[in-house]
């Protein structure tokens, strides 16, 4: 049976902080917009305070997270143990995209060790926890995070990072400017 909570309370950073790998769903105000679920990890999550998170977002293939946020603000955050007891976590909030230059980048950034790929912190007001069984997720041994992303920034550089940005993650699916579009 789901529980839900106000704010992050101590036992719920605990599993938070044990996770490798969490989930961010967002979506469009419009029907026909695509809703926007995606996998992170690279110890990239942080929880600033009982109300307050924030995660590292690396360069890719898209920016729906940062365009929705632009648009509504609505985030939910997903973490489920693979490992352990069973439990899910979710955490409701709104959001914004910090890039960096902006006024808030240099405390934001201190709570992380950057990436060459390091695009934007998307940090969440949060006013909903829930925790659930998790009774149907599967386990999984954690074997250690894949380099590819470190290693295709390396090849394309601060240079072609930027124009990859600049080309790629300034729109969202369906056309919503993100953070980097405005």
């Amino acid at each position: 049976m789901g529980k839900f909570f106000d704010d992050i309370n101590p036992q719920h950073q605990a599993f938070i902080s044990a996770q490798k790998m969490f989930f961010v769903a967002t979506a469009p105000l419009s029907q026909e917009g695509h809703i926007n679920q995606s996998p992170k990890g690279l110890d990239s999550f942080r929880v600033l305070s009982p109300s307050r998170v924030a995660y590292l977002d690396i360069v890719g293939s898209g920016n729906e997270t940062s365009a929705h946020l632009v648009e509504n603000g609505r985030i939910t955050f997903m973490f489920c143990a693979f490992d352990g007891p069973p439990n899910i976590l979710r955490l409701y909030g709104h959001g914004y995209t910090v890039l960096p230059g902006a006024p808030e980048w240099l405390e934001l950034s201190a709570h992380f060790s950057l990436l060459p790929a390091t695009r934007q912190i998307i940090v969440a007001d949060i006013h909903k926890v829930q925790t659930s069984c998790g009774f149907g997720v599967p386990l999984y041994t954690y074997t250690g995070e894949r380099d590819h992303a470190a290693k295709w920034a390396a090849s394309k550089g601060p240079e072609g990072l930027e124009r990859y940005k600049a080309e790629k993650n300034r729109f969202s699916l369906d056309g919503l400017p993100t953070a980097l579009g405005k």
